[in-house]
């Protein structure tokens, strides 16, 4: 029985509503039969007593003339021309005296006159049995156990005088067929009822367990790791004690979740913190080293003797190392770069760049689109955005593979869009991806993203990560004129 408990609301719901509607159904119609059969069986008492009424006040003047055939008229006239199917019609009629011996009869030659009824065995000596102790004076029924027959028995006698007694016998059979004609009527009324109620306690015990089931299902997932999906609202619409459960669980949902927002932006502030000590340490020792050769630098642009491809090389190394003195201002979160406008020139540098990481891989960068003119948007920062990127995309593409950049000026923002055929993010990655330390690669150290992340929040640019099959997509958006 337990095992029957346990079982999920799915099924118990439907099944215990469908044993009630079973069960009532069936106790209605056991009573219908009940009543049914009381109803035909006082129906037969009444005609009985109708017509032995009738004939008892006739006959009794006809016995007192001794007039036996006007008797047998008498009994015989409610038979003529009677449909013998009719359960209350008497099939047989007979008047029998005092001394229990038949005067009359519908049946002469099998219940002849003055003969006795007890003689004839059966039903009859059980009947004539009863009739002495009888002290009728009111139609009363004979019962005869395991009989076929219905008897009812109706004095002949006046106020003061019995004379006899008219015995009306009724075929229990066509009583029987009668009484099951009505019970199959309330039967099939009954089937009736089953067909259209058993479907709608299905439907509506599902209607009501389906939500019960999916809502377990989710209260089971509140204490894990990956917390679960929104239930849809139309599923249980309704404000009953069951729909204030479902908002309870909104409600509980969307506090959980915005505890999980607090602790991740808490994790991250924490690995923001340990950057910021990481990078404020090193921030000297790599400033010092820079400043020198910067200088150095500068010295050798000014007062050496360069040609112009030396010059042009002197040029790229000192771009170079504004660069990494810029990128480690940029891992500091208060830090400030300078607001040199990105130029086409930075684009090219770009691409120098590039080259001889491409090279290692045998891939060709395909670049499209270009820049006119400058952006007013601080250089230092696109160059590390475009940088990191391109420099990502072409460690995850495949050998002899795929990359491709493009640039271009759209709608107030400027859109740098890079792409490689390599492994495709997954859904777990991109919900780290731009968490500092965070790497998928041996040799990386987790930090490229998170400062092209930084970069954007400081620009209120956005960054989208988009992945197909063997196809991935990194999109950055920055409006024109953003400011550090």
């Amino acid at each position: 029985m337990k095992a029957f408990f346990d079982l999920s609301f799915r099924t118990k719901i439907p099944i215990w509503g469908g044993l009630l509607i079973v069960l009532t159904v069936l106790t209605t119609s056991a009573s219908l039969f009940a009543h049914t059969y009381d109803d035909l069986k006082q129906g037969m008492l009444t005609s009985a007593d109708s017509l032995g009424r009738s004939l008892a006040n006739t006959l009794f003047t006809t016995l007192l003339h001794e007039d036996v055939w006007g008797a047998y008229e008498l009994i015989e006239a409610p038979l003529r021309g009677t449909a013998g199917g009719n359960p209350m019609q008497a099939e047989t009629l007979l008047v029998v005296n005092t001394a229990g011996q038949i005067v009359v009869s519908t049946q002469p030659a099998r219940l002849p006159m003055l003969t006795d009824l007890a003689r004839h065995g059966g039903d009859y000596s059980k009947i004539a049995a009863r009739l002495p102790s009888a002290d009728m004076d009111s139609t009363r029924a004979l019962e005869v156990g395991g009989s076929r027959y219905f008897y009812f028995a109706v004095p002949i006698a006046d106020k003061e005088t019995q004379i006899g007694t008219l015995i009306l016998i009724y075929s229990r059979s066509k009583f029987m067929e009668s009484f099951f004609q009505s019970a199959w009527r309330a039967g099939l009324m009954g089937l009736l009822i089953l067909a259209v109620l058993l479907p709608l306690n299905w439907y509506w015990g599902r209607r009501m367990a389906i939500p019960l089931m999916q809502l377990t299902e989710r209260m089971e997932q509140l204490g894990t790791r990956r917390l679960p999906d929104d239930i849809d609202p139309t599923l249980y619409p309704y404000r009953d004690e069951l729909g204030k459960l479902f908002d309870a669980y909104r409600l509980t949902l969307g506090e959980l979740r915005e505890k999980a927002l607090l602790e991740k932006e808490m994790v991250r502030s924490e690995r923001l913190a340990a950057v910021g000590q990481l990078t404020a340490g090193i921030a000297h020792e790599i400033n010092n080293p820079l400043a020198g050769m910067l200088t150095a630098t500068n010295t050798l642009k000014h007062h050496g003797e360069c040609t112009p491809r030396m010059l042009k090389t002197v040029s790229l190394i000192e771009r170079g190392l504004l660069q990494i003195k810029e990128t480690v201002a940029a891992l500091l979160i208060e830090a400030r770069v300078n607001n040199r406008n990105f130029s086409p020139q930075d684009v090219d540098d770009i691409h120098t760049l590039m080259q001889p990481e491409a090279q290692k891989k045998h891939l060709k960068i395909d670049y499209r689109g270009k820049l006119d003119n400058e952006v007013a948007l601080p250089a230092t920062l696109l160059r590390q955005v475009f940088m990191n990127l391109l420099l990502n995309a072409v460690q995850a593409a495949n050998e002899r593979g795929i990359v491709w950049c493009e640039i271009e000026i759209a709608r107030g923002e400027l859109r740098f869009e890079v792409g490689n055929d390599g492994c495709r993010i997954t859904e777990a990655q991109r919900d780290h991806i731009f968490e500092p330390f965070m790497t998928h690669r041996e040799s990386g150290h987790g930090l490229g993203l998170w400062v092209t992340y930084q970069i954007m929040q400081k620009l209120g640019g956005r960054i989208i990560v988009a992945g197909d099959e063997g196809i991935t997509r990194f999109g950055v958006h920055i409006p024109l004129g953003a400011k550090v």
